[in-house]
């Protein structure tokens, strides 16, 4: 399975560094500056060049300037060219190089000690260990980086691959949201929420959804800035429904443990989180490791499967056809399965020029429906927990369909859905 999570849903995880938006000189004078040895300049150019502000867009030349000031050894520039070796921009894609770039820079750059715990959480570059994660992690958010605090709230959180921890959870949130982290108030408020501190969860979620532009619903492709607010936004429209009795034919909403995903691990996880809805407790690096594919890759579903029959869980896969009809009996069949309290793992596809090859895949999980709005409820591993986004009638079956969910899909494009067996 291709299960590609280069998407603005990844923002969780996504801990890159980030250019200051403060003017400066105009490109001819910077260019100037950085040719006489200027390090902000060549720094001011790196960046430029890499998010194409003033210029072509150039990943080459983003990376050579950047390179010229982290042989000197400034942190903030071995963690820009860490983090362009490990998305492969400019450069061939090296987890391994990126490592070493984050290592060397983690002590003072809190973005780099960010990246240090992605490679340890999703074994990038290095073998996958939650607690050597966790521990850069600790040390991103001693250093003021917000997304490190918010992620190691959520590991602690899940209890993926280490104890519960909920108090040091509710401390790591905290710090977060201090520092102003979208994701860190999403959490927040999940954990004031669960604690039955309803109106402050109210307000991490209101003042969340103040920080980006939000609509009625979101939309899956948007960018990881603006899908923190939107999810801040659909928490503040669920939360009136998530303690009531679900409705069959109105409205259902299964509550549905969520789990943080690694890198490319959107597969695994949210068939964890399918287990533990099952009355399973198992964590998503434990099912990775039931499976054949090395981490850091997709997982076939026929694998995914297996898993869950090696673990006792009687799962189905489920497929209907991707046209009209097709959407109508999945549909219909999701409402069912939700009316009786059991969620669904679905696949995502993408398709654009933005992503690789044309196309790109997410696996998640199918947890609730509106029906008067027409309204269904997801439970992303990809976003902030609780994981909770509202999606259209519409969006879900433009993005509901795949045919790259493994060796079981023969290629067809169809809608797929593993089941809780009954």
């Amino acid at each position: 399975m291709r299960s590609v999570v280069a998407l603005g849903i990844v923002a969780a995880l996504a801990l890159a560094a980030r250019a200051a938006t403060t003017p400066g000189p105009d490109l001819a004078q910077l260019i100037s500056l950085a040719q006489g040895g200027d390090a902000k300049a060549r720094m001011a150019l790196a960046y430029r060049y890499r998010d194409g502000d003033g210029v072509e867009r150039d990943y080459a030349e983003a990376i050579r300037w950047a390179h010229l000031v982290a042989d000197q050894g400034d942190a903030g520039a071995m963690d820009f060219v860490g983090w362009m070796f490990f998305q492969g921009l400019g450069v061939e894609p090296s987890a391994e190089i990126a490592l070493g770039y984050f290592k060397a820079a983690a002590a003072e750059s809190p973005s780099a000690a960010g990246n240090l715990g992605l490679c340890h959480f999703a074994g990038q570059g290095v073998d996958q260990d939650t607690r050597k994660a966790l521990a850069a992690w600790t040390k991103g958010a001693e250093l003021g980086h917000g997304p490190s605090a918010s992620t190691a709230a959520m590991v602690h959180l899940a209890g993926d691959d280490v104890p519960v921890d909920a108090k040091l959870a509710r401390e790591l949130a905290e710090r977060a949201a201090a520092l102003d982290d979208p994701s860190g108030l999403v959490v927040l408020g999940e954990l004031q929420f669960q604690a039955g501190e309803i109106e402050a969860a109210r307000a991490s979620w209101a003042r969340v959804a103040r920080m980006a532009p939000t609509g009625a619903t979101g939309q899956p492709t948007q960018p990881g800035d603006q899908m923190a607010a939107q999810q801040g936004a659909d928490l503040l429209k669920l939360i009136d429904f998530r303690d009531r009795k679900g409705e069959p034919g109105t409205f259902a909403l299964v509550s549905m443990p969520h789990i943080l995903q690694g890198w490319n691990n959107c597969g695994a996880t949210s068939c964890a989180m399918l287990a533990r809805a099952g009355g399973k407790r198992v964590g998503s690096w434990d099912l990775k490791r039931l499976c054949p594919s090395p981490i850091g890759t997709g997982t076939d579903w026929g694998d995914l499967l297996a898993a869950g029959n090696a673990l006792g869980l009687r799962w189905t896969l489920k497929t209907f056809t991707p046209d009209d009809d097709g959407f109508a009996r999945a549909t219909a069949f999701a409402r069912a399965e939700l009316d009786a309290g059991r969620p669904l793992v679905i696949d995502f596809k993408f398709t654009g020029p933005e992503y690789p090859n044309g196309e790109a895949g997410h696996t998640l999980t199918l947890v609730g429906y509106l029906a008067q709005e027409d309204l269904y409820v997801l439970c992303n591993p990809a976003i902030a927990t609780p994981g909770l986004q509202l999606i259209t009638a519409a969006d879900l079956d433009r993005y509901w369909r795949s045919d790259h969910y493994g060796a079981l899909s023969n290629g067809v494009l169809s809608r797929p859905a593993i089941v809780l067996g009954q």
